[in-house]
Formats: structure tokens, sequence, C-alpha cells
């Protein structure tokens, strides 16, 4: 695992899956390596009444609720779409279904204006084609395909990023479930259709603030159960999954540096400030063009603790969180630096007067972050 820049959940957590499998007695549905229950244990981490040897870590802070609706709507014929604004960690959370139920999540398909029909049927090795014509073994399957034949997950990311007619072949996946390939001939000795084997079903993600791209036609949505994820509000839990990610980002980058808890806490409120500002805002030009998600509130910090490992004093300062902040964020000139500059001067600076602590170095960071990006 030391050797991938990013290992996929299922290598990632492999010792704590096995372990999960070993002792899991629950009944499974299909062919999935953990029960209902251990999928979700796995996901959301184990509480002291689950009666279990070792605990489970959390890998996704969330309602549970939208975990098991998850699971549930898997362990039917229905697909998955999980949807929400970005950042949300829809894929994560789509990731860490696939590992624990399949222990492959990577059979994926990324939506885009570029996706074709064969991105989620097959294609052709032409090279085998012109030799041997064409047949099953100069077949390429898609990655849906080969979920469909090994009755695994197969995922659908940024659906609303494809265009109609990829999103028409779909439907007929998820309502037939199989696959024809007229190429093969008509006859039924030709093995022209590839079925679908139980367990198989797709989990897609969209992002809500794609509206418009390619919307959802009636008869896709009918294939799916919808799972909206929300924006994160809830500074306990923000905290935890900015905590988990910077974590893993430390180990990862072999970087030993400490986060005090006091610029946690000024990251949290200004992210909840700049949030509750865009609420309040008249027009889209009064809003910041950051999403203002939690992934964004990671980023911030992951970017403020290697400028400090490479560049600093190998210490966290306020300072340093306000540049990467301001760095960020501001993403339009001068719209977005004006909206910055405005919570500056209207918000931290009264907040550096009556409270102190960071805020004033904070303070004097963003201002220097803005005079210099001005």
């Amino acid at each position: 695992m030391s050797d991938l820049l990013r290992a996929p959940a299922e290598i990632k957590y492999a010792e704590e899956l096995d372990w999960l499998e070993s002792i899991d007695d629950n009944p499974k549905p299909f062919s999935w390596r953990l029960s209902p229950k251990m999928v979700r244990l796995f996901i959301v981490g184990s509480e002291r009444a689950d009666g279990l040897d070792r605990e489970i870590a959390p890998k996704w802070f969330g309602d549970r609720s939208f975990v098991e609706r998850s699971i549930v709507t898997l362990a039917s014929d229905r697909g998955l779409l999980l949807i929400g604004d970005p950042g949300t960690g829809k894929s994560w959370l789509a990731e860490l279904l696939s590992a624990a139920i399949s222990r492959n999540s990577t059979q994926v398909v990324q939506g885009t204006a570029g996706t074709t029909e064969d991105h989620i049927k097959y294609s052709w090795n032409v090279s085998m084609v012109i030799a041997k014509g064409q047949s099953r073994e100069s077949m390429i399957p898609s990655p849906i395909m080969t979920a469909m034949e090994t009755g695994t997950i197969g995922r659908f990311e940024e659906l609303t990023r494809s265009t109609s007619d990829v999103q028409d072949a779909l439907i007929s996946i998820l309502s037939e479930k199989y696959i024809s390939v007229p190429e093969l001939g008509s006859d039924q000795d030709s093995d022209n259709i590839v079925f679908a084997q139980p367990g198989f079903s797709v989990i897609a993600t969209a992002n809500s603030r794609d509206r418009g791209v390619n919307d959802l036609s009636s008869a896709l949505k009918r294939r799916f159960n919808f799972v909206r994820i929300p924006v994160v509000t809830n500074k306990k839990s923000e905290a935890e999954i900015v905590r988990f990610r910077t974590e893993e980002l430390l180990r990862r980058h072999q970087i030993e540096l400490d986060v005090p808890p006091t610029l946690l806490d000024v990251l949290l409120q200004s992210f909840a400030d700049l949030r509750a500002s865009a609420a309040a805002a008249g027009s889209d030009d009064e809003k910041l063009e950051s999403a203002l998600s939690t992934a964004e509130q990671i980023g911030v910090l992951e970017d403020a603790i290697l400028h400090s490992n490479f560049f600093g004093a190998r210490a966290l300062t306020a300072r340093t969180l306000a540049s990467s902040l301001v760095g960020s964020l501001a993403r339009r000139e001068p719209e977005d630096l004006a909206i910055l500059n405005k919570y500056l001067h209207g918000v931290v600076e009264p907040r550096s007067t009556e409270e102190g602590g960071s805020w004033p170095e904070f303070l004097e960071g963003g201002r220097d972050a803005i005079a210099t990006l001005s």
C-alpha cells in the first residue's frame, strides 16, 4: 500500500474487512462479502453496544440513516443515486459501500461530456478483431459490464455530466439487467447476451449544482433510489471529518506537525461565517464561487499544512491558514476578493478586537494575501 499514491478503500482497510468478514454470521444478500449490518458498521464505526472485540473507527461522518437507506437500496434490484452539493462525501461513501459489499471499488465510469455508450457497455480490441474477428475474447468489457458478470457493484461518477444517449443506455441495464452484443450474431449459441449475476447494482453520484447540464429523464430516475447527502453544518461533525482527513494527510506525507485546536476552530468558524453570508446574499455576485463544502475546508487546511512544512517553521500558524483560505477561495477577480475583504473587515476585525487569540494574526494574514492578489 505504501507504493500507491492513493489506495482504494478495499486495500487501505483490507485487514479490517478481513476481520469483519471472519466474525460476520449475519445473513448476506446475494454475493455480498459482508452483511448489511457489518457494512454499516464498517462505514460509520462501531459502538460499545455492538459488543466487538476491537473498535472500528468511522470512515464517513454523517447521519447513519443515509448509510442504512443506501445499503437497503443496494440489497434490492434498484440502483442507488447519491446526490448533493460538491464536497459532501458522495464519492467516498460510494467507494466505501463498494469496498464493503464487493471488495472492489474500482469498477468506475467517470461521467463527462466525452463519455460514450462504449464506456458503460463494451468496446473492441481492434488488433484481435482484425486477426480473428469479433468474439467474446476480442471484446473489452466496461467496468459496468464487468460488475454485471461478477455480481458486484459498478459505480458511475457525475451521472448528470454525461449526455442523454449515455443515460438512456443505462436505463436498459438497470431495468433489463443484461447487455446485448449484436456483433456476435443473433443465435442463442453465439453467446451474444451478457446477463447480470445476483449482487450486481450501480451506485451513481450527481452534483446538485449541475442541474440543467444534462437533466435525468423520468425513466432513469425511476430506476434509482435517491439518497440526498446534505452539506455538513454541525460543527462537531465537521471537525471530526476535517481532523480525520488531516490525520490521513499527515500520515501519507510522513509529516510531524501539530494542528492546534484553536486554529481548527478558526477554520470552522470562518467557513460557517462565509456560508451564512452566502445564504443572506441577494445575488450570485455577492456569493463566493466556492461551494464552501467540507472538502474545500480540508483543502484549505491541507494547503496550509504543506506550506508550513516545506516553507515555514514546521508549525501551523493563523497567518498561513488565512493565506491558504484566501488563495483557495478567491477564484474570481475582483468579485471573490471583494467578498473576502468585506468578511475580514466586517466580521474578523471586530472578532479580533473582542476575542483576541488567533484572530488578530488570522486577520493580518488574510489582509496580506488579498493585497498580494489585488
